[in-house]
């Protein structure tokens, strides 16, 4: 499916840069909505619109008389979100990056697991409600209001790389190193992650299909907080300070899980083990952590 028009919302950060990348590879036409605050790569490869994506009458304007094939959404947080986006831009289909968190997540988790025809559709913004609840809504907006237009949602664990600006996994490596005290509460939870690039490559993949639904996307196997610790504290030979006086970890909370991701494979995309990645990843934020602090 060469030359689709796309407009991708949220695709100067993180995976999201992944993606557009992506999709610049395989022949599509790309134009990206961005604020204008961050600087990217692309060049003349994509076209920019710069709009508050949040704002009802910026993006009315902003998109009058515009027509997509397809616009990915990847930063839309509640629904309220959805319906701006949908409301001002004309489009034959829409992908919603949505979240794991609209489970309850166990073992094996699936996609049929969330049903949002079954659940109250409430009108919000991302600050109303937790995050699980906000993304919930989303996906409520999507299917009860705009459900005339084909779609797919793709519901990721916690994406993890070398451009996360949470610095969540940096958070456990900067307070082992430093001696710090941490407040683990889920050592033994074992975890499902993805990596930024696999996040970024799937949604450019399913654009080339003609899935439509809700589809899981994560990386093969889990791994606990307390493996991570352990590789850290192997890497530096320093032994982590873990007690309930300590910083929150971000992680915490997060009982063992697990995502499905058949559908997936049944796509022909293979997802990577979690080992193959997330303890390089390790090693990358440990060397800039050191290269940082080198006096």
């Amino acid at each position: 499916m060469l030359n689709i028009n796309i407009l991708v919302l949220g695709g100067t950060r993180f995976f999201g840069k992944v993606t557009v990348n992506r999709l610049i590879q395989n022949g599509h036409k790309v134009t990206i909505a961005t604020r204008g605050k961050s600087v990217d790569d692309f060049g003349n490869r994509v076209s920019r619109i710069i709009v508050d994506r949040y704002s009802l009458e910026n993006m009315s304007r902003a998109f009058h008389n515009l027509e997509f094939d397809l616009v990915i959404d990847k930063i839309a947080y509640s629904s309220n979100d959805v319906k701006i986006a949908l409301d001002t831009i004309t489009c034959k289909k829409y992908m919603l990056m949505s979240s794991t968190a609209v489970y309850q997540l166990h073992y094996d988790t699936k996609e049929c697991e969330f049903n949002p025809l079954e659940k109250e559709l409430v009108w919000c913004n991302r600050a109303d409600f937790c995050y699980d609840e906000v993304k919930r809504q989303s996906e409520c907006a999507l299917y009860q209001q705009y459900d005339d237009i084909p779609s797919i949602v793709v519901r990721y664990p916690i994406v993890l790389g070398k451009n996360d600006y949470t610095k969540r996994l940096f958070f456990y490596i900067k307070n082992v190193i430093e001696r710090n005290p941490m407040n683990i509460n889920n050592l033994n939870s074992q975890l499902g992650f993805i990596s930024e690039y696999e996040a970024g490559d799937f949604m450019s993949y399913l654009v080339d299909t003609n899935f439509i639904g809700a589809i899981n996307g994560s990386s093969i196997g889990t791994v606990s907080v307390l493996d991570i610790i352990k590789y850290i504290e192997l890497k530096t030979n320093i032994k982590a300070i873990i007690n309930d006086n300590g910083e929150n970890a971000p992680f915490n909370n997060m009982l063992s899980y697990s995502i499905n991701i058949d559908k997936a494979k049944s796509l022909g995309y293979e997802f990577s083990n979690i080992s193959s990645w997330i303890y390089p990843l390790i090693d990358f934020y440990l060397e800039e952590f050191y290269h940082n602090n080198r006096r």
